[in-house]
């Protein structure tokens, strides 16, 4: 046998060995480099499309998975008040951090994008009842997060939706473990 047949040989077993081997190991890796679980809560102002701009105040709160390093999911809920009605909204977001964290931790300040879809459900208080409607919502937008302690982060974010709308809130985010 030739030394190429031999070589040819040898770096076949050795790659029949090692992709086995080296497969979980890189699963690790990239586990390694997804953050934990997070938790926001929101409070901020919304302004509603009608004759004008009608403002209301919201407070909120969201769960995010990251299920790569820089992309997250998960479910957001608002309650939105106003004169003699009220607004509850819940979506399923997608969040992508427009930075990468360095070894399963956020960086100092981190860019996002966000996205979601779900429902919009009204509560109008009339002098003869409550009426209830729900519809299709979605929001987009985008914000930043800094980090302000080791585990916290504290950020702003701009959105625009359906119910016609535009939102500007601030966040306090704790993630939950690494």
């Amino acid at each position: 046998m030739t030394n190429a047949g031999i070589c040819g040989q040898r770096a076949r077993v050795a790659i029949v060995v090692f992709v086995p081997l080296a497969a979980p190991m890189a699963y690790l890796a990239v586990a390694q480099d997804r953050p934990g679980p997070a938790v926001d809560l929101a409070a901020g102002w919304v302004g509603f499309a009608d004759d004008g701009i009608v403002s209301e105040g919201l407070v909120g709160g969201a769960a995010r998975w990251y299920l790569l390093p820089r992309v997250s999911v998960g479910p957001e809920i608002v309650y939105i008040h106003g004169t003699n009605h009220s607004h509850f909204v819940a979506t399923g977001n997608v969040t992508w951090d427009l930075i990468a964290p360095t070894n399963g931790r956020p960086r100092a300040v981190t860019p996002f994008l966000v996205a979601g879809g779900g429902v919009f459900q009204t509560r109008e208080h009339f002098f003869n009842g409550t009426y209830t409607s729900s519809e299709g919502a979605f929001t987009v937008g985008g914000g930043v997060r800094a980090l302000a302690a080791d585990r916290v982060t504290l950020g702003v974010e701009v959105r625009a939706g359906w119910e016609a709308h535009i939102r500007i809130n601030g966040l306090i985010g704790v993630q939950l473990w690494r």
